[in-house]
């Protein structure tokens, strides 16, 4: 059996300003999807220039922190959020949901699509490869802030999380950082070092990342405020990584049909 570590949430304290390692972690995905896109761009025929990745970047993250935010407000917290509309705005306070961040991101690469010429698709099958590095590094931060946990286990890796019980649960935000994050990326790295069709890599995204958060939601404690949708199991997270799943299933079939037969 692990205990959780003492980590405080708080890297750099300069009195009135702190740093949380939250927010540092965010940061060292963004570099790391900006350091990846420019390795792809320069791969040779890639079509794309080092001020085009920067560029997207900056719509990605803000699409990433807006519809984050919303998501985990409509589809987390709405009824509080009918009561008290400026929590919408009060982001010290904390929560993000990968699900409207995904929601923001595809309206700010579609955006940034119009602006550079290139459809949807060419936008994210260039970006999906790296984006799994800074879904890890978000899961990294959600264990030093101690939020996630997963529900009670007796697995030999079990950990006791001591400011909610004293029972052994599921690490799931270390499960999610090793799934989503560095499983994924080796996946959609390898995959895409070969030509695909246009929609292939997004697909292979869309798949695999509904799978693997579709599993962790069985042993990922749903949200108290919530609990489960239905059948004693389905929460959440289930819910809203369904659609993801059939939606890469189809990108895949679309992608490789025979040509002229697309929808």
């Amino acid at each position: 059996m692990l205990t959780y570590p003492d980590i405080s949430p708080v890297a750099v304290d300069f009195g009135p300003v702190a740093i949380h390692w939250y927010g540092l972690t965010y940061l060292f995905g963004f570099i790391a999807v900006w350091w990846l896109g420019n390795l792809r761009a320069r791969r040779p025929g890639s079509g794309w220039t080092p001020e085009e990745v920067a560029d997207m970047l900056f719509y990605g993250a803000l699409g990433v922190i807006l519809g984050g935010r919303v998501g985990y407000i409509l589809f987390y917290n709405f009824d509080l959020f009918i009561d008290d509309p400026l929590m919408l705005f009060r982001i010290w306070q904390g929560g993000m949901s990968f699900h409207g961040g995904m929601l923001g991101v595809f309206v700010a690469m579609w955006v940034f699509g119009r602006k550079t010429g290139r459809s949807f698709f060419q936008v994210t099958d260039f970006m999906a490869p790296f984006v799994p590095v800074g879904l890890g590094a978000g899961r990294i931060g959600n264990f030093i802030n101690g939020e996630l946990w997963g529900r009670p286990t007796e697995l030999p890796w079990d950990m006791v999380f001591p400011f909610v019980d004293q029972q052994a649960r599921h690490p799931s935000m270390l499960y999610e950082a090793l799934l989503e994050g560095l499983l994924l990326f080796v996946i959609l790295w390898v995959y895409s070092s070969k030509p695909r069709p246009l929609r292939a890599v997004s697909g292979m995204f869309m798949l695999f990342y509904g799978l693997f958060r579709f599993g962790v939601e069985f042993v990922r404690q749903p949200d108290a405020h919530l609990g489960f949708i239905a059948f004693d199991w389905l929460t959440m997270g289930h819910v809203l990584s369904a659609p993801m799943v059939l939606y890469g299933i189809y990108l895949l079939v679309c992608a490789y049909r025979p040509a002229g037969k697309n929808p």
